[in-house]
């Protein structure tokens, strides 16, 4: 819906700036401006052309992409220490300095800790406990993905579906309202049918990741289309066509639950639904052009997402 390389170029290099001061990623700086970080939350967020509220977008980004490629070894652990982090931990007198400096010498955490103490700045306080509820879903996964890898279990299509609902882009979109400058209202926020039609716009984001990610994975990596051509013999090609199928289908449905729901709900949530489906399509531009998909692995993957009117309903998108 907007597309501002100036606007991105500058969030990137901001972003760039903050990383060096946090000191996550050293001397990888050439790897974080070819990723382009600022473009993707600049298309992904076209409400709002705030460089401030973009880097806060992008800070709370790379924090997330962080932990896997940080915590390849010893993953349980380290992601324990994380979320230590995400739902603060309040420790007796004593114990505190101790908790305290391994926060310090860890650079994943210290900038989890920088990127939430900066959103609540531009969120409200019942939007940043959305963010950290998300990110704890999203560790739970990647401690998941950790136990599937250390034992050499290969799960079932099914089995990596449930994981991928768990680890999606979800974490990223809650902010939607935040970096837009308004709120959906908690009530609705937490509506069941609301939770699902997120939640499956969530799951086709991270499957265009997983699309987009497949020339530089490492083999022994987990994605859907390797996993369809383990379990069902089919080709790899057939495999990606498989996984852009469902792809298009939870598309699809959300368009269709995200309509219905625009129809009933309060002007905040329409504005939402309209920008989870515009966020869907800046990720999307990004992948297709990001050195992250096609050149050198990102930091990330080391180891191993004036503004137009919204509009009131989420607008049909062309399938992948």
């Amino acid at each position: 819906m907007r597309d501002d390389p100036a606007l991105g170029e500058s969030v990137t290099e901001r972003l760039v700036e903050w990383t060096e001061e946090i000191g996550i990623y050293p001397g990888r700086s050439g790897e974080i401006r070819k990723a382009d970080f600022g473009r993707l939350v600049m298309l992904a967020h076209p409400e709002s052309d705030d460089p401030d509220r973009l880097l806060a977008a992008a800070k709370c980004a790379l924090s997330e992409w962080a932990v896997g490629g940080h915590y390849a070894e010893d993953l349980g652990q380290r992601l324990a220490d994380a979320r230590s982090v995400i739902d603060q931990s309040h420790l007796p007198l004593g114990y505190a300095p101790s908790s305290k400096r391994s926060v310090t010498a860890d650079p994943v955490m210290r900038a989890l800790r920088d990127s939430l103490r900066n959103l609540r700045t531009y969120a409200t306080t019942s939007q940043v406990r959305r963010l950290r509820h998300e990110l704890g879903i999203m560790l739970d996964a990647c401690d998941q993905e950790g136990r599937w890898q250390s034992s050499g279990h290969v799960p079932p299509v099914g089995e990596f579906l449930m994981h991928r609902h768990e680890n999606s882009f979800v974490p990223r979109m809650v902010l939607i309202d935040a970096i837009a400058g308004y709120e959906v209202p908690y009530g609705e926020f937490s509506d069941p049918r609301v939770r699902r039609a997120l939640t499956k716009a969530g799951t086709a984001g991270v499957l265009v990741n997983d699309l987009y990610s497949m020339a530089k994975e490492d083999p022994a990596d987990f994605s859907l289309p390797r996993l369809i051509a383990a379990e069902d013999g089919c080709s790899p090609a057939e495999a990606v066509d498989r996984t852009v199928g469902i792809h298009n289908e939870l598309m699809l449905t959300f368009e269709a639950e995200a309509a219905a729901l625009a129809r009933t709900g309060s002007p905040e949530l329409r504005r939402f639904l309209a920008g989870t489906w515009a966020w869907l399509g800046g990720s999307r531009e990004w992948h297709a052009g990001s050195g992250r998909s096609h050149e050198a692995p990102s930091p990330e993957s080391a180891s191993h997402e004036p503004a137009p009117e919204p509009a009131p309903e989420p607008a049909p998108e062309p399938a992948a």
